[in-house]
């Protein structure tokens, strides 16, 4: 995935399945700049990261 998809998917009013190395998650920031977004797990929220765009899949 790209920064630009990832903002979108964000900004989206649609819930848009996005996973990190298999696993379900929600994208809470996206710095377009460091190609880079913040996310955490559906299943842990508290397990907050910031990863590469790169290594997100769209579902």
């Amino acid at each position: 995935m790209n920064a630009g998809r990832a903002k979108q998917i964000l900004e989206s009013p649609k819930e848009i399945e996005v996973h990190y190395r298999g696993n379900p998650i929600w994208i809470q920031q996206v710095d377009e700049t460091g190609n880079t977004a913040r996310i955490y797990s559906k299943g842990e929220p508290e397990n907050e990261m910031t990863v590469n765009v790169t290594l997100l899949d769209e579902v």
